[in-house]
């Protein structure tokens, strides 16, 4: 096995598949970069749960391989189609991720409001890799409008990031913690209210 360490990046600069060569701070490698984070941090909440939860740290891990489909489209992308050696990401694995938000949505109470992120450890280790994921999402956005990105990915991490919320709210409920709701404004109280994706309301309540 090579060494760990080739000194080709020294004055940061990477290669690309196919061997192109760029700054390490382009859009390519910002995403890639992401979805790398956001793979690691994947990994710290496998670890986190799997004496309590094995099957879905056995969920998450296939989730884990995934995006390291996602991160070699990504270093493909400046590539034509029929130049990238790639498997695709199969679309049976965004149905999967829906499918298991359906499931543990049937478990959870309705959502009327924003939530606190929080609660025990493992499901505020959720919330905080939605965050991330979220954010992985808006550079493949980006690197999209340069290159074509097989929309796929962008669905997938769309889901992924929506499964995270989930899942935290679930283990929440599973560990018997609440997901805190209201906001304190000006001394008072005040609930959320979620309208539609983009609306929200703010109904006081009392102390």
């Amino acid at each position: 096995m090579p060494k760990i360490y080739t000194k080709t990046g020294d004055k940061g600069e990477t290669s690309l598949l196919g061997g192109k060569r760029v700054r390490k701070c382009c859009l390519e490698m910002e995403a890639i970069g992401e979805v790398d984070e956001l793979n690691s941090l994947l990994g710290m909440l496998v670890e986190e749960i799997i004496e309590d939860f094995l099957r879905e740290a056995k969920r998450l891990l296939d989730i884990q391989r995934q995006l390291f489909v996602v991160g070699a489209h990504l270093a493909g992308a400046q590539m034509s189609k029929s130049s990238r050696p790639l498997t695709n990401l199969p679309t049976y694995k965004l149905t999967h991720l829906k499918k298991w938000i359906d499931a543990m949505e049937k478990d959870l109470p309705r959502l009327k409001n924003f939530i606190i992120p929080g609660g025990c450890e493992e499901a505020a280790l959720c919330f905080y890799i939605r965050a991330v994921c979220r954010r992985a999402e808006r550079r493949v956005v980006g690197l999209s409008e340069k290159y074509a990105v097989d929309p796929i990915i962008k669905q997938y991490l769309n889901r992924l990031s929506d499964l995270l919320f989930v899942l935290g709210r679930w283990i929440n409920k599973k560990m018997g913690k609440k997901n805190p709701s209201p906001c304190r404004r000006g001394g008072g109280i005040f609930y959320i209210t979620l309208l539609s994706p983009e609306t929200c309301i703010l109904t006081p309540r009392d102390k």
